[in-house]
């Protein structure tokens, strides 16, 4: 024990001497490190508050931003800029459900999902007035190889005239059956009803089963012809049918009747006009006449007189 207490009054001297040589050297305790410790979490603690609160200043600065941000105006171009903000996936898949139509598949609930765009009708109904001008050129083209005796020159006039009806009929109608529904909608409560930008999207996605159609309708055939006409109309009408009913259901059974009969009709219509109109019969005047063969004018002698009967 007296040896223990020694050499701790040695070590303890040691220090003294050491302290006494160094004055300025600093020194630490347990007490100050606990103080430094709390320092740094209060600092921590007052950052990660002051960083919540710039946070929550600059989400409020971007809602007020956002609310005061100017809506775009009807006839703006920003407008519709959001109508053809699709991807081609997207046009894809309503394209193939315009195809593939069935009892109990809606197209707008099941492809539109409350986004109708206006990227895949405007090129749609381009495109088959393109293809309809081109074809109806084409046909004259190949009838002339079959037949040299018929006269073609090109009809560039077609090309109008396609887009015209196109468009109409693409804009127009779905015009006309929207505001009829909202006036039924008036007069039924239980009846829903497709905004117009949903009922112009299900009309031009409805129309591109004609584009294949009327390419198929440069084969010299009528039969074959009107075969792929009716096949492409049925699928087309039976789209907008399965689209419309859930709508004209809740209607009284003659006016939804009537208003599905004229919604085909006019589809028939249109399919029935181009048909006829872009791959018509050659007329008259597109046909030169064969050269027909003449006999060769036999030419007397001026010295041969004819003979007079006495």
């Amino acid at each position: 024990m007296a040896a223990a207490d020694e050499l701790a009054f040695h070590a303890f001297g040691d220090t003294t001497n050491l302290l006494a040589e160094t004055p300025g050297a600093a020194t630490t305790s347990q007490s100050d490190e606990l103080t430094s410790r709390e320092h740094v979490a209060v600092i921590m603690g007052s950052g990660i508050g002051y960083g919540a609160e710039v946070g929550e200043e600059e989400d409020d600065k971007t809602s007020l931003l956002q609310e005061e941000k100017p809506q775009p105006r009807l006839w703006t171009f920003a407008y519709y800029q959001s109508f053809f903000d699709v991807d081609t996936s997207q046009v894809l898949n309503r394209i193939i459900g315009s195809l593939l139509p069935h009892p109990g598949h809606n197209f707008v609930r099941h492809h539109l999902r409350n986004r109708p765009d206006l990227y895949g009708p405007f090129w749609i109904c381009a495109t088959l007035a393109f293809v309809l001008a081109v074809t109806g050129n084409l046909t004259l083209v190949l009838a002339q190889r079959r037949d040299p005796s018929i006269h073609y020159s090109p009809q560039f006039h077609k090309v109008t005239i396609a887009g015209i009806a196109i468009y109409c009929y693409a804009w127009l109608v779905p015009l006309a059956l929207w505001g009829f529904l909202r006036w039924r909608q008036g007069t039924r409560e239980r009846m829903g009803l497709y905004t117009f930008l949903e009922t112009v999207c299900v009309y031009g996605y409805s129309l591109f089963v004609f584009i294949p159609t009327v390419v198929l309708w440069l084969i010299p055939v009528q039969w074959l012809q009107w075969l792929f006409g009716v096949l492409a109309l049925t699928l087309s009408a039976a789209g907008l049918v399965f689209t419309l009913w859930p709508v004209v259901r809740e209607d009284t059974r003659l006016v939804a009747a009537a208003l599905l009969s004229i919604v085909v009709l006019l589809h028939a219509l249109l399919a029935l006009g181009c048909k006829l109109y872009f791959f018509q019969p050659l007329p008259l005047d597109h046909v030169v006449p064969a050269p027909q063969a003449t006999l060769p004018s036999v030419l007397l002698p001026s010295s041969v007189q004819p003979m007079t009967t006495l």
